[in-house]
Protein backbone atom coordinates (compact mmCIF):
# COMPACT_ATOMS: atom_id res chain seq x y z
CA UNK A 1 0.00 0.00 0.00
CA UNK A 2 1.02 3.63 -0.38
CA UNK A 3 1.73 5.64 2.75
CA UNK A 4 3.34 8.89 3.82
CA UNK A 5 6.22 7.84 6.05
CA UNK A 6 8.00 10.16 8.45
CA UNK A 7 11.67 9.19 8.31
CA UNK A 8 13.02 12.10 10.35
CA UNK A 9 11.56 14.96 12.38
CA UNK A 10 11.53 18.35 10.71
CA UNK A 11 9.62 20.35 8.12
CA UNK A 12 6.91 19.19 5.71
CA UNK A 13 9.61 17.81 3.39
CA UNK A 14 10.35 15.14 6.02
CA UNK A 15 7.53 12.94 4.64
CA UNK A 16 8.30 10.29 2.01
CA UNK A 17 5.61 8.71 -0.21
CA UNK A 18 6.47 5.00 -0.05
CA UNK A 19 5.17 1.49 -0.63
CA UNK A 20 4.81 -0.30 2.72
CA UNK A 21 3.27 -3.64 3.76
CA UNK A 22 -0.51 -3.70 4.10
CA UNK A 23 -1.52 -4.33 7.75
CA UNK A 24 -3.67 -7.28 8.81
CA UNK A 25 -6.34 -7.21 11.53
CA UNK A 26 -5.76 -9.12 14.74
CA UNK A 27 -8.21 -10.18 17.45
CA UNK A 28 -11.04 -7.61 17.81
CA UNK A 29 -9.41 -5.43 15.17
CA UNK A 30 -10.78 -4.01 11.92
CA UNK A 31 -8.94 -3.36 8.65
CA UNK A 32 -10.17 -0.15 7.06
CA UNK A 33 -9.59 1.11 3.53
CA UNK A 34 -8.89 4.77 4.26
CA UNK A 35 -10.86 7.11 1.99
CA UNK A 36 -9.95 10.35 3.76
CA UNK A 37 -7.98 11.82 6.62
CA UNK A 38 -7.28 15.42 7.68
CA UNK A 39 -4.66 17.74 9.15
CA UNK A 40 -4.58 18.96 12.76
CA UNK A 41 -2.05 21.04 14.70
CA UNK A 42 -1.18 17.80 16.50
CA UNK A 43 -0.02 16.39 13.15
CA UNK A 44 2.58 19.03 12.45
CA UNK A 45 3.64 19.06 16.10
CA UNK A 46 4.37 15.32 15.83
CA UNK A 47 6.14 15.81 12.48
CA UNK A 48 8.50 18.51 13.72
CA UNK A 49 9.47 16.44 16.79
CA UNK A 50 7.54 18.02 19.66
CA UNK A 51 6.73 14.52 20.94
CA UNK A 52 9.86 12.74 19.72
CA UNK A 53 10.06 10.57 22.84
CA UNK A 54 6.60 9.14 22.07
CA UNK A 55 6.96 8.58 18.31
CA UNK A 56 9.60 6.05 17.21
CA UNK A 57 10.80 6.54 13.63
CA UNK A 58 10.13 5.67 10.88
CA UNK A 59 6.44 6.32 11.52
CA UNK A 60 3.13 6.63 9.72
CA UNK A 61 1.36 9.49 11.51
CA UNK A 62 -2.10 11.05 11.13
CA UNK A 63 -5.08 11.21 13.47
CA UNK A 64 -8.32 10.94 11.49
CA UNK A 65 -9.86 8.11 9.48
CA UNK A 66 -12.98 7.86 7.39
CA UNK A 67 -13.25 4.79 5.21
CA UNK A 68 -14.76 1.39 4.53
CA UNK A 69 -14.20 -1.86 6.41
CA UNK A 70 -12.27 -4.31 4.25
CA UNK A 71 -11.76 -7.17 6.72
CA UNK A 72 -12.33 -7.99 10.38
CA UNK A 73 -10.32 -10.06 12.81
CA UNK A 74 -11.49 -12.74 15.25
CA UNK A 75 -13.96 -11.51 17.85
CA UNK A 76 -15.24 -8.51 15.88
CA UNK A 77 -19.02 -8.33 16.18
CA UNK A 78 -19.82 -4.65 15.65
CA UNK A 79 -18.64 -4.33 12.03
CA UNK A 80 -18.59 -6.22 8.76
CA UNK A 81 -16.83 -5.70 5.42
CA UNK A 82 -18.47 -2.88 3.50
CA UNK A 83 -19.41 -0.80 6.57
CA UNK A 84 -18.55 2.89 6.35
CA UNK A 85 -16.71 3.92 9.50
CA UNK A 86 -14.87 6.83 11.10
CA UNK A 87 -12.56 7.24 14.08
CA UNK A 88 -9.38 8.70 15.54
CA UNK A 89 -6.48 6.23 15.75
CA UNK A 90 -5.00 5.74 19.20
CA UNK A 91 -2.69 8.72 19.69
CA UNK A 92 0.98 7.80 20.24
CA UNK A 93 0.12 4.12 19.96
CA UNK A 94 0.75 2.49 16.59
CA UNK A 95 0.45 3.57 12.99
CA UNK A 96 -1.62 6.58 11.99
CA UNK A 97 -3.91 7.46 9.11
CA UNK A 98 -1.59 8.76 6.38
CA UNK A 99 -1.90 5.50 4.44
CA UNK A 100 -4.28 3.61 2.17
CA UNK A 101 -5.14 1.09 4.92
CA UNK A 102 -5.34 1.26 8.70
CA UNK A 103 -6.00 -1.29 11.47
CA UNK A 104 -7.80 -0.28 14.67
CA UNK A 105 -9.55 -1.86 17.63
CA UNK A 106 -13.31 -2.13 17.12
CA UNK A 107 -13.85 -0.33 20.45
CA UNK A 108 -12.70 3.04 19.05
CA UNK A 109 -14.53 2.84 15.69
CA UNK A 110 -17.97 4.28 14.91
CA UNK A 111 -20.40 4.00 12.01
CA UNK A 112 -19.88 7.04 9.77
CA UNK A 113 -22.80 9.49 9.76
CA UNK A 114 -24.68 8.84 6.51
CA UNK A 115 -25.09 12.54 5.74
CA UNK A 116 -21.34 13.22 5.84
CA UNK A 117 -18.92 12.55 3.00
CA UNK A 118 -15.66 10.79 3.85
CA UNK A 119 -13.84 14.12 3.59
CA UNK A 120 -16.26 15.70 6.06
CA UNK A 121 -16.21 12.76 8.48
CA UNK A 122 -12.41 12.71 8.50
CA UNK A 123 -12.49 16.43 9.29
CA UNK A 124 -14.66 15.85 12.37
CA UNK A 125 -13.39 12.77 14.18
CA UNK A 126 -10.49 14.23 16.19
CA UNK A 127 -11.71 17.82 16.53
CA UNK A 128 -15.25 16.66 17.30
CA UNK A 129 -14.05 14.21 19.92
CA UNK A 130 -11.83 16.87 21.43
CA UNK A 131 -14.62 19.45 21.61
CA UNK A 132 -16.99 16.85 23.07
CA UNK A 133 -14.51 15.86 25.77
CA UNK A 134 -13.73 19.49 26.61
CA UNK A 135 -17.27 20.86 26.75
CA UNK A 136 -19.47 18.00 27.91
CA UNK A 137 -17.15 15.83 29.99
CA UNK A 138 -14.65 18.24 31.53
CA UNK A 139 -16.40 21.64 31.55
CA UNK A 140 -19.85 20.03 32.00
CA UNK A 141 -21.40 22.92 30.06
CA UNK A 142 -25.12 23.26 30.80
CA UNK A 143 -28.21 24.75 29.20
CA UNK A 144 -28.37 28.49 29.84
CA UNK A 145 -24.67 28.90 30.69
CA UNK A 146 -22.23 31.02 28.72
CA UNK A 147 -18.92 30.09 27.12
CA UNK A 148 -16.02 31.93 25.51
CA UNK A 149 -14.38 29.90 22.75
CA UNK A 150 -10.97 31.18 21.72
CA UNK A 151 -10.28 30.60 18.03
CA UNK A 152 -13.80 30.07 16.73
CA UNK A 153 -12.77 29.77 13.08
CA UNK A 154 -10.31 26.93 13.65
CA UNK A 155 -10.77 23.18 13.39
CA UNK A 156 -11.77 22.58 17.00
CA UNK A 157 -13.23 26.06 17.49
CA UNK A 158 -15.86 25.96 14.76
CA UNK A 159 -17.05 22.56 15.99
CA UNK A 160 -17.09 23.76 19.61
CA UNK A 161 -19.36 26.67 18.67
CA UNK A 162 -21.90 24.28 17.15
CA UNK A 163 -21.65 21.86 20.06
CA UNK A 164 -22.12 24.61 22.65
CA UNK A 165 -25.19 25.88 20.81
CA UNK A 166 -26.60 22.34 20.67
CA UNK A 167 -26.17 22.14 24.45
CA UNK A 168 -28.07 25.40 24.83
CA UNK A 169 -25.32 27.80 25.87
CA UNK A 170 -24.73 31.42 24.94
CA UNK A 171 -21.57 31.44 22.83
CA UNK A 172 -18.88 34.12 22.68
CA UNK A 173 -15.91 33.61 20.38
CA UNK A 174 -12.74 35.40 19.30
CA UNK A 175 -11.78 35.58 15.61
CA UNK A 176 -10.07 37.89 13.14
CA UNK A 177 -12.21 40.31 11.12
CA UNK A 178 -12.05 38.07 8.04
CA UNK A 179 -13.70 35.24 9.99
CA UNK A 180 -16.54 37.16 11.65
CA UNK A 181 -19.18 36.03 9.13
CA UNK A 182 -17.94 32.44 9.30
CA UNK A 183 -18.19 32.37 13.11
CA UNK A 184 -21.69 33.82 12.87
CA UNK A 185 -22.69 31.11 10.40
CA UNK A 186 -21.51 28.48 12.91
CA UNK A 187 -23.95 29.93 15.47
CA UNK A 188 -21.87 32.21 17.69
CA UNK A 189 -23.97 34.76 19.58
CA UNK A 190 -21.27 37.35 20.27
CA UNK A 191 -18.22 37.62 18.03
CA UNK A 192 -15.14 39.49 19.24
CA UNK A 193 -12.57 40.72 16.72
CA UNK A 194 -9.49 40.22 18.87
CA UNK A 195 -7.38 42.49 16.65
CA UNK A 196 -9.66 45.45 17.38
CA UNK A 197 -10.89 44.83 20.93
CA UNK A 198 -9.60 43.20 24.08
CA UNK A 199 -11.73 40.11 24.66
CA UNK A 200 -11.84 40.61 28.43
CA UNK A 201 -13.32 44.09 27.99
CA UNK A 202 -15.88 42.72 25.55
CA UNK A 203 -16.92 39.87 27.86
CA UNK A 204 -17.30 42.15 30.88
CA UNK A 205 -19.41 44.56 28.83
CA UNK A 206 -21.62 41.90 27.25
CA UNK A 207 -22.24 40.07 30.54
CA UNK A 208 -22.80 43.18 32.69
CA UNK A 209 -19.65 42.45 34.64
CA UNK A 210 -20.52 38.84 35.51
CA UNK A 211 -18.18 37.00 33.14
CA UNK A 212 -18.71 33.68 31.39
CA UNK A 213 -19.18 30.28 32.98
CA UNK A 214 -16.64 28.51 30.77
CA UNK A 215 -13.56 29.54 28.79
CA UNK A 216 -12.37 27.09 26.14
CA UNK A 217 -8.77 27.71 25.05
CA UNK A 218 -7.70 26.38 21.64
CA UNK A 219 -4.95 28.93 20.93
CA UNK A 220 -2.50 29.00 23.83
CA UNK A 221 -0.39 32.06 24.56
CA UNK A 222 -1.48 33.84 27.74
CA UNK A 223 -5.08 32.59 27.55
CA UNK A 224 -4.82 30.65 30.81
CA UNK A 225 -3.54 33.57 32.86
CA UNK A 226 -6.01 36.07 31.37
CA UNK A 227 -9.08 33.83 31.37
CA UNK A 228 -10.00 34.47 35.03
CA UNK A 229 -10.49 38.15 34.15
CA UNK A 230 -13.38 37.10 31.90
CA UNK A 231 -14.67 34.32 34.15
CA UNK A 232 -17.66 34.21 36.46
CA UNK A 233 -17.40 32.92 40.02
CA UNK A 234 -16.95 29.12 40.07
CA UNK A 235 -16.16 29.24 36.37
CA UNK A 236 -14.26 26.57 34.47
CA UNK A 237 -11.30 26.92 32.10
CA UNK A 238 -10.59 24.13 29.62
CA UNK A 239 -7.51 24.01 27.41
CA UNK A 240 -6.36 21.63 24.70
CA UNK A 241 -3.04 23.42 24.20
CA UNK A 242 0.30 21.97 25.29
CA UNK A 243 1.44 24.21 28.15
CA UNK A 244 5.03 25.13 27.30
CA UNK A 245 5.53 28.07 29.67
CA UNK A 246 4.40 28.62 33.30
CA UNK A 247 1.54 31.08 33.72
CA UNK A 248 0.41 33.06 36.74
CA UNK A 249 -3.02 31.80 37.81
CA UNK A 250 -3.42 33.87 40.96
CA UNK A 251 -6.48 35.61 39.51
CA UNK A 252 -8.17 32.21 39.20
CA UNK A 253 -7.98 31.80 42.99
CA UNK A 254 -10.28 34.78 43.55
CA UNK A 255 -12.81 33.34 41.10
CA UNK A 256 -12.74 29.85 42.66
CA UNK A 257 -12.01 28.67 39.13
CA UNK A 258 -11.30 25.12 38.06
CA UNK A 259 -8.86 24.28 35.27
CA UNK A 260 -9.05 21.26 33.00
CA UNK A 261 -6.29 20.08 30.68
CA UNK A 262 -7.69 17.89 27.91
CA UNK A 263 -5.90 15.19 25.94
CA UNK A 264 -8.71 13.55 24.03
CA UNK A 265 -9.43 9.85 24.56
CA UNK A 266 -10.65 7.52 21.85
CA UNK A 267 -13.92 5.59 22.16
CA UNK A 268 -16.98 4.73 20.08
CA UNK A 269 -19.48 6.32 22.45
CA UNK A 270 -18.15 9.80 21.78
CA UNK A 271 -18.42 9.27 18.01
CA UNK A 272 -21.99 8.01 18.36
CA UNK A 273 -22.96 11.15 20.31
CA UNK A 274 -21.45 13.33 17.58
CA UNK A 275 -23.26 11.30 14.91
CA UNK A 276 -26.57 12.01 16.64
CA UNK A 277 -25.93 15.75 16.45
CA UNK A 278 -24.93 15.44 12.79
CA UNK A 279 -28.13 13.51 12.02
CA UNK A 280 -30.19 16.22 13.77
CA UNK A 281 -28.57 18.92 11.64
CA UNK A 282 -26.91 20.53 14.67
CA UNK A 283 -23.31 19.78 13.74
CA UNK A 284 -21.35 19.78 10.49
CA UNK A 285 -17.62 20.20 9.92
CA UNK A 286 -16.43 22.83 7.49
CA UNK A 287 -13.83 21.63 4.98
CA UNK A 288 -11.80 24.67 4.00
CA UNK A 289 -9.34 22.93 1.66
CA UNK A 290 -8.69 19.48 0.16
CA UNK A 291 -5.35 17.91 -0.81
CA UNK A 292 -4.33 14.47 -2.04
CA UNK A 293 -2.21 12.17 0.13
CA UNK A 294 0.69 12.71 -2.26
CA UNK A 295 0.48 16.45 -1.53
CA UNK A 296 0.42 16.03 2.25
CA UNK A 297 3.52 18.20 2.68
CA UNK A 298 1.75 21.12 0.99
CA UNK A 299 -1.21 20.73 3.35
CA UNK A 300 1.09 20.73 6.39
CA UNK A 301 2.87 23.83 5.15
CA UNK A 302 -0.43 25.63 4.65
CA UNK A 303 -1.76 24.82 8.12
CA UNK A 304 1.47 26.04 9.72
CA UNK A 305 1.38 29.36 7.85
CA UNK A 306 0.22 32.19 10.16
CA UNK A 307 -2.94 34.01 9.05
CA UNK A 308 -3.40 31.52 6.22
CA UNK A 309 -7.04 32.46 5.67
CA UNK A 310 -8.27 28.92 6.37
CA UNK A 311 -11.64 28.29 7.94
CA UNK A 312 -12.40 24.90 9.47
CA UNK A 313 -10.27 21.93 8.43
CA UNK A 314 -7.89 20.75 5.70
CA UNK A 315 -9.04 17.36 4.44
CA UNK A 316 -6.84 14.79 2.69
CA UNK A 317 -8.33 12.59 -0.04
CA UNK A 318 -6.55 9.25 0.31
CA UNK A 319 -8.81 7.53 -2.21
CA UNK A 320 -9.32 9.92 -5.14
Amino acid sequence: MKAMVLKSFGGPESFQFLDVPKPMPGTEQVLVRVHATSINPLDYQVRRGDYADLVPLPAITGHDVSGVVEAVGPGVTAFAPGDEVWYTPQIFDGAGSYAEYHVAAQSIIGKKPVSLSHLEAASLSLVGGTAWEALTVRAALKVGESILIHGGAGGVGHVAIQLAKAIGARVFTTVREANVDFARSMGADVIIDYEKEDYVDAIIRETDGRGVDVVFDTIGGNALSRSPDALAQLGRVVTIVDIAQPQNLVQAWGKNASYHFVFTRQNRGKLDELSTLVDRGQLRPHVGAVYSLADLALAHALLETPNNGLQGKIAIAVTP
